[in-house]
């Protein structure tokens, strides 16, 4: 097969939650464990991290791995769902794993998947960790898909457990307060791991303290030790300036991001306390904390994260796709200098609406559209119902369509906004 024809398969033949839904979701361990069996527990021949969180992990798990490769460690990065090809869920040192590595993966595991039947998610773990033994990696960053508890990659025992913050998201699945998904994503803490949590809040700050003292857990909150502020972005630039002071022993630093959202603000605060919380034991450095984030993009490859697709008119993409995501994405909007404002936006069939449209500012103009998912909300739905919210546009029936109709109408002082859903991001890369 080739790499186009093996990724088709796989599809095919396994549900995939960002594709399907629910219909994927798996709610025990049962089919990863057997999967690790198969492949003789090769998660245990290479330190990890392991990364959770509503919003923030995946820009956590790639300052992480950035910083980690900064220091000269041979470094794996798993990370879901992908933007643009598959193996964007699978790198070391920034590289994508080899198209003729995921055909041997299948061809040799065919009768496996068909015994076993894994989801998606399930045989990309299994994949991305058996990869990973295979190179030789010194360390890999593992990013939860969703949850923690009864996620495929929480058969690790980590160096260090990380939960960024606690969202309105996957409720379905997780529990309907932030406090019982908080439970899940802290099913992560493991016993004597160390555990990093990114936000204090007041509905969640007790399940975390509750779950690690059981679990004779180290409990850091990155909010107590480390305060970023954001600067200026450089001119002629992406990259963006900002001050990190130590709470504790009031050392200020200086540095720079590519990461130009105002969200990074916490997401570098939790990423200075991964670093700070893995100093020991991986002997980094202040030095290699900024430098590992001013190379995130170029060490890593991360995508989506505010990406500046042009400057005239200004166009922006951006995977936040929640209440509390698109609140600094909207935020971030308001601030931004521009005559009028051109919003793309597209959201999966099961997107509780009536908790992120009322957040889209009324004086934009809309271009509905779906992404090329079988869980895309359809277009007209949509665009019906955004009217009852004051939102008004046009519909299209794909991403590339809405895209180009918002830069033949957008004149070059104004702005053109990509984003809802990751998967609209994903057709508009």
């Amino acid at each position: 097969m080739t790499y186009k024809e093996t990724v088709d398969y796989l599809f095919s033949l396994l549900p995939a939650y960002h594709r399907v839904g629910k219909p994927a979701y798996k709610g025990n361990l049962d089919n990863t464990l057997e999967l690790d069996r198969s492949f003789n527990h090769p998660h245990r021949k290479f330190r990890t991290v392991h990364v959770a969180g509503t919003n923030g992990k995946g820009s956590v798990s790639h300052m992480t791995a950035s910083v980690l490769q900064e220091a000269g460690f041979r470094t794996g990065l798993y990370t879901s769902p992908h933007l643009k090809d598959f193996r964007e869920r699978i790198k070391v040192d920034g590289v994508m794993i080899e198209e003729e590595e995921v055909i041997r993966f299948v061809e040799q595991n065919d009768a496996l998947m068909r015994r076993v039947k894994p989801s998606f998610f399930e045989l990309t773990v299994a994949m991305a960790f058996d990869y990973f033994a295979r190179m030789n990696v010194d360390v890999a960053v593992i990013e939860v898909g969703m949850g923690g508890r009864l996620d495929s990659t929480n058969i690790i025992t980590p160096e260090l457990s990380v939960i960024t913050n606690i969202g309105h998201d996957h409720m379905e699945f997780l529990g309907n307060t932030l406090a019982a998904v908080a439970g899940e994503k802290a099913g992560i803490i493991k016993e004597g791991v160390p555990v990093v949590i990114g936000e204090t809040q007041a509905e969640t700050a007790e399940v975390f303290r509750q779950k690690a003292a059981t679990a004779n857990a180290p409990l850091v909150f990155a909010e107590r030790r480390f305060i970023c502020r954001l600067g200026k972005t450089f001119p002629n630039s992406l990259m963006r300036q900002f001050t990190l002071e130590g709470l504790e022993d009031g050392i200020t630093m200086k540095g720079e991001t590519p990461l130009g959202g105002l969200a990074q603000q916490k997401n570098i605060q939790t990423a200075a306390a991964v670093v700070e919380a893995l100093s020991s034991g991986f002997g980094l450095t202040r030095e290699h904390f900024l430098r590992g984030v001013a190379a995130v993009v170029t060490n890593t490859g991360l995508m989506g994260r505010w990406q500046v697709l042009s400057r005239s008119p200004l166009t922006v993409c951006d995977t936040g796709h929640n209440r509390e995501g698109l609140e600094y994405v909207m935020r971030q909007i308001r601030s931004t200098r521009k005559q009028k404002l051109h919003i793309v936006i597209g959201f999966v069939n099961d997107k509780d609406l009536g908790s992120v449209l009322p957040l889209f500012p009324r004086d934009a103009r809309y271009y509905f559209t779906r992404a090329s998912v079988t869980r895309a909300l359809d277009e007209k739905l949509l665009m019906t119902e955004a009217g009852r919210y004051g939102l008004s546009g046009s519909a299209y029936a794909s991403v590339p369509e809405a895209v180009e109709a918002a830069r033949t109408a957008a004149g070059p002082r104004d702005m053109i906004f990509i984003g809802g859903s990751t998967f609209v991001v994903a057709d508009a890369l």
